[in-house]
């Protein structure tokens, strides 16, 4: 990270930091602190609705990150607290949960919501609370300029980023006619419109763009909407459908399949050997943090897999059956330690440094492969409050998912289209 040049240090201080104090007995740890109270961050969870799955994933990895930040002394010598409310995955809900943390809760900061229309119904809100809001979505809603300088997204890229950097490896190796089949609401809206555009710019086109319900429960009727030239099928369905949908397509398009391209969003949290799935054998999938670890695994993933229990198959280690949200949930992880490395770069006192906060945040640039970022290193931009990373392309065989390319942050970057930094608090 490079900060001003009064709080470069203690940034990168604040991201390295943990061994030493972690030897310290717990009342040692806080000793120093101007306060004992803790630092309260409001946890939005995804508990009900689409997105119960990854809001149980999520809330998983919060928790084992909060304790390990704790385990090394808290932020400024103060111990940190989740308080979590259930959004139900909806926006008018989102909205008064993020108004409960702050007139409620008296929380210092809110985060965790993934599910875009989520994300835009409740960032006004937090906007107006003047409550900095910490969002591990994918939507392109933050970068676009869509919200306000009290959201941000520092944990994890967001979809634009992603599918430039996935576009052109489509085009060179799996077809350049391409079929989507994707939700209908923001998210899905941001993969059409920036997959469409950025398969352009490698040489391909779009066959076919077919959007679908998000509370849709069977999806046999709109495959025979896939126009005879496509070649590549690109899917990225994401809710409690989702394993309907991919048995569905195999039954509907068999060994004569099109190439088959998706976003892993389709299957986070199911088992690739779930009876039905054996269509999938040969197809492609985009990953943000590969499921399975592979032979290259670093010694940081392997850190982050202990921490949260997951196993090297991407699995619970307490129970094999209960596959995580790999591809996403590092982006609670790195959120965190990217709220502790800025909180202590601010010299966060309590809500009257919610502005220093986010300035501190806005300052960060580069985000270094670590403990605290398991997932790739990293680059953050402060005007539109995006990071940037590595993206991962991984192949389905023999029932598991190996990485055959590795997209560079470079790959995925794009001009900017806002400047927050220049914006009123």
């Amino acid at each position: 990270m490079t900060l001003a040049t009064t709080t470069r240090r203690g940034a990168l201080k604040a991201l390295g930091a943990g061994t030493a104090a972690a030897a310290l007995p717990l009342w040692a740890r806080y000793a120093g602190a101007q306060s004992a109270a803790p630092i309260r961050i409001g946890f939005q969870k995804h508990a009900t609705g689409i997105g119960a799955t990854y809001g149980r994933w999520y809330e998983r990895v919060s928790q084992a990150a909060v304790k390990r930040i704790n385990e090394a002394g808290g932020i400024n010598g103060r111990p940190v607290e989740l308080v979590t409310e259930d959004d139900g995955t909806d926006p008018k809900r989102g909205a008064e949960v993020v108004e409960k943390f702050a007139l409620e809760h008296n929380c210092d900061i809110a985060f965790g919501t993934l599910f875009s229309h989520v994300v835009m119904g409740s960032a006004p809100r937090a906007g107006e609370l003047k409550l900095p809001y910490f969002v591990v979505s994918e939507g392109h809603h933050v970068a676009s300029g869509a919200l306000n300088r009290w959201t941000l997204q520092p944990g994890i890229t967001d979809v634009k980023s992603q599918v430039r950097a996935m576009a052109p490896w489509v085009a060179a190796n799996l077809g350049k006619k391409v079929t989507m089949i994707f939700p209908d609401y923001a998210f899905g809206h941001d993969h059409r419109d920036n997959f469409s555009e950025a398969i352009a710019a490698a040489g391909g086109e779009i066959a076919g763009l077919i959007a679908i319900p998000p509370t849709e429960t069977s999806f046999t009727r709109y495959f025979p909407q896939v126009p005879a030239e496509t070649e590549v099928i690109y899917h990225v369905m994401v809710g409690p459908g989702v394993l309907t949908f991919v048995k569905e397509m195999g039954e509907f398009f068999g060994p004569s399949r099109p190439q088959v391209f998706g976003f892993i969003d389709s299957l986070e949290g199911v088992d690739l050997t779930s009876p039905g799935l054996e269509f999938l054998e040969g197809t492609y999938f985009w990953e943000g943090n590969p499921r399975y670890a592979q032979p290259d695994q670093t010694s940081h993933d392997k850190a982050y897999r202990a921490a949260v229990g997951v196993d090297d198959n991407g699995a619970s280690v307490d129970d094999p059956r209960d596959v995580s949200t790999y591809a996403h949930m590092f982006g609670c992880w790195e959120t965190l330690n990217v709220i502790r490395a800025g909180m202590e770069a601010a010299g966060y006192a309590g809500p009257e440094d919610r502005q220093k906060l986010v300035e501190a945040v806005e300052a960060m640039t580069e985000m270094p492969l670590s403990d605290d970022h398991p997932q790739g290193a990293k680059v953050f931009n402060g005007k539109t409050h995006q990071v940037f990373g590595p993206q991962y392309i991984s192949k389905v065989e023999g029932g598991r998912l190996n990485v055959v390319h590795t997209a560079s942050i470079e790959d995925g970057m794009y001009p900017d289209e806002v400047d927050y930094t220049t914006q009123p608090f």
